[in-house]
């Protein structure tokens, strides 16, 4: 103890009481004591290790420093070196083969003691600096999603505002247009009418789609999960589509895997979810069919599905498609390109995986995987 608190190197040592100081050493110097009765390392080796590793954690977390931690062991070596040497000059039975046996057997003890202290250092902080390195890599891959999300959700309003300057500066240059063929030309006033109200109705479904993403996109209320009856709900759906579907001379073909039954969802949500993706086929369906179909995709997942006969989408493409107000027909057909993406943050927000197969020329097909969590 007056070795290391002498000693001015341990800087650390100064803020430890006399029983921290001590901490192991003891339990160190009786298994060197056993060491030198019996005179054989290996068999005490694994007691004096155990102690040395203790050692060396009550030293560490502290903020002991490596060559602290070797200093005061070499302090310690020197303690007992005096000590061997009082002690062979005060027996005379103790002659100087003896006395190198014994300091042999300290040296070499006191080795593996700093050895095995060092490496339990040099192990904890390794530990440390693997955490600390994890932590900062997670939180730097966080940072960077947190930037690319920013990004994209930049990108997407100056699309969203775009979009919607667009379609107004159209509006109101039609209904600009409107007064002054009437003024020109009396008799065209119902054309001008009519050109009026199609821009009024195209400008209000745009208006409510707006309104029904921006309360998705907007609602940091939790879902309300409850029991849901799939076959009921396949019922509502073809009993809700099927007469806008056959209006425009379409065949309607809606399937239900009768092993299907409740599960825990959000209704109002896979409504809203399948209504999106029926109406979007129906736009783009001229001739032919749409399907619906719910089913069981192996043990754990079932699926709605709608397919129709319509244009197909180019591979190119098929990414954009969930985006705000990406439409892969013409001007010649309405829609305001949010459908889709209303589709994508519902099923979302409902665990649901969306896989979309289509290409050019071929008929498309949605299909959104849920849990399936049987009530």
């Amino acid at each position: 103890m007056k070795a290391v608190f002498g000693d001015v190197d341990l800087v650390e040592a100064d803020k430890l009481t006399c029983q921290q100081l001590a901490n192991h050493l003891p339990d160190i110097l009786e298994g060197l004591c056993a060491t030198l009765e019996v005179e054989d390392l290996e068999r005490i080796e694994p007691v004096i290790e155990r102690d040395a590793i203790k050692h060396a954690m009550v030293r560490w977390r502290p903020g002991y420093r490596i060559e602290e931690l070797v200093r005061e062991l070499d302090l310690f070596h020197q303690t007992l070196a005096d000590a061997l040497e009082e002690f062979a000059g005060s027996n005379s039975e103790f002659r100087r083969r003896h006395e190198a046996r014994a300091r042999r057997r300290v040296a070499e003890t006191l080795s593996m003691v700093t050895l095995t202290s060092i490496r339990e250092v040099v192990s904890e902080r390794d530990q440390k600096i693997d955490d600390y390195t994890g932590k900062h890599e997670r939180a730097n891959h966080e940072l960077t999603l947190k930037q690319r999300l920013v990004n994209d959700l930049y990108e997407s309003r100056m699309r969203i505002t775009r979009s919607v300057v667009h379609d107004l500066r159209n509006f109101l240059n039609a209904f600009s247009l409107a007064p002054q063929m009437i003024a020109r030309a009396p008799a065209r006033a119902d054309a001008a009418l009519a050109l009026a109200n199609r821009q009024a109705t195209d400008m209000k479904a745009l208006v409510d789609q707006m309104v029904e993403y921006s309360v998705v996109l907007g609602d940091n209320t939790p879902l309300t999960f409850e029991r849901v009856d799939l076959r009921e709900l396949y019922d509502e759906l073809v009993d809700a589509s099927r007469p806008a579907i056959e209006i425009k001379g379409l065949c309607f073909h809606a399937s239900f895997d009768p092993s299907l039954f409740t599960v825990t969802s959000n209704r109002l949500r896979l409504k809203q979810i399948a209504v999106n993706l029926l109406s979007n086929a129906t736009k783009y369906t001229m001739e032919e069919e749409i399907g619906l179909a719910l089913d069981a995709v192996g043990p754990d997942r079932w699926s709605i599905r709608v397919s129709d006969t319509g244009l197909g989408i180019a591979p190119a493409d098929a990414d954009r498609v969930f985006d705000e107000f990406e439409r892969a027909a013409g001007a010649d057909i309405p829609g305001t390109g949010l459908g889709l993406a209303i589709v994508k943050e519902l099923s979302r927000l409902l665990n649901g995986r969306i896989d979309f197969a289509s290409r050019e020329g071929a008929r498309p097909a949605f299909e959104i995987c849920f849990p399936l969590t049987r009530t």
